[in-house]
């Protein structure tokens, strides 16, 4: 078989940030019936997905060499299918403490899988003089979209989370395999020095700046996909395909704004599209913690997906063409300190919200996006040069 994406990488990274989006998202719209299934609460489930972020944060010490050694295609088409699997067998969990466990294989794939795909975007996007990571990211948010729609519906039509994982675990898979197996990966935007790897990778001023300023995007993107089905069904007792909405519609817009973002970001600068990004955000926030009835909340998720759009993208970019460290270093130490809180907001925002409501986890988005408003500066290309 020929390489389907021959003299179109561009789209090869589209697919890839697709199939891995959807591959992650399986496991989110179908997080109230597994919690039902385990018969426990929210801070017992919150607990239990700390596995996904306990296994990102131990296998992002050694992601960069992982991806500097082992080929794009070979990570995805081994990723992909260890990230399904491991949602399969969380599925047959009877215990949280399993489901943790398991989910630390899933959390291992997520962080290679992660590297890889945003370095390869960056390759691609210094090779052809053309902007895609924003509108790599909208096929991640597209797939996460595609997850949350397929995830209602089986939902909605009571097949077991275990059946609806291993449907897609077939089906991800082979369509990894088939269309990355003869894909030549982009070579790197620079030949830079590697040096031995210490295992951690502390971030330089400039990554730490990056990391407070993505923190409000994360979290809120986070919230949203780990709560928001659980959210509408708790307050406003919502039927699972309603609720699945709420999710679909996040990542909808997430996928919408950054499929065109890229113009405006070239034609209006990075912080000014940032700022109107943030200002999005607390305006949906706003919306879900003080809403009264279905449709406002909902308006409030469209609203946090479509803010949290483009935050990480352009923290990405900016961390890849920093000269201080290799663009894998970069990459991997911004991914080590931000996407944890990704992945952290289900045991935070569970305790909040069995203690308190859940309105109130989603209040905890207000002090970081304060933040974020104090370091768009970070994305400034003066600011780009290294520290030493």
């Amino acid at each position: 078989m020929k390489d389907f994406f021959q003299s179109k990488p561009k789209d090869a990274v589209f697919v890839s940030f697709f199939l891995y989006a959807f591959s992650l998202g399986t496991l989110f719209p179908r997080l109230g019936d597994l919690q039902t299934q385990m018969n426990i609460d929210k801070a017992t489930l919150g607990f239990a997905l700390i596995g996904l972020p306990l296994g990102v944060q131990v296998t992002l010490l050694f992601a960069d060499r992982i991806v500097r050694r082992f080929n794009f295609r070979l990570i995805l088409m081994l990723g992909i299918p260890l990230l399904s699997i491991s949602q399969c067998f969380a599925a047959l969990s009877q215990s949280p403490l399993m489901f943790a466990g398991i989910l630390i294989l899933g959390g291992a794939a997520i962080a290679v899988i992660e590297v890889a795909v945003n370095l390869e975007a960056d390759r691609v996007e210094a090779h052809s003089g053309h902007r895609i990571m924003n509108r790599s990211h909208a096929y991640w948010s597209f797939g996460f979209f595609g997850a949350g729609i397929t995830g209602a519906g089986f939902s909605q039509l009571g097949i077991s989370p275990f059946s609806h994982f291993a449907l897609i675990t077939v089906l991800g898979s082979a369509l990894t395999i088939l269309l990355f197996t003869k894909y030549n990966a982009a070579k790197p935007r620079r030949q830079s020095l590697v040096l031995k790897n210490k295992g951690f990778v502390w971030p330089s001023k400039g990554i730490f700046l990056l990391v407070f300023f993505s923190l409000s995007a994360m979290l809120v993107e986070g919230a949203s996909i780990d709560w928001s089905v659980i959210f509408m069904r708790d307050i406003f007792a919502t039927v699972p395909i309603v609720s699945g909405l709420s999710l679909a519609l996040a990542a909808i817009a997430q996928g919408l704004i950054r499929y065109f973002a890229d113009q405006f970001v070239d034609k209006y600068g990075p912080e000014r599209v940032s700022l109107y990004s943030l200002i999005a955000m607390v305006l949906g926030v706003g919306c879900v913690v003080f809403s009264f009835e279905p449709i406002t909340a909902l308006l409030g998720f469209l609203l946090m997906g479509g803010g949290s759009a483009v935050i990480f993208p352009l923290a990405m970019s900016a961390a890849a063409q920093r000269t201080d460290k290799t663009p894998e270093e970069n990459v991997a130490s911004l991914a080590q300190f931000v996407f944890v809180i990704f992945l952290l907001a289900p045991p935070i925002l569970g305790f909040v919200g069995e203690h308190l409501g859940l309105r109130w986890s989603f209040a905890l988005c207000f002090p970081l996006l304060i933040v974020s408003f104090f370091t768009i500066s970070s994305l400034d290309p003066k600011n780009l040069a290294a520290e030493r």
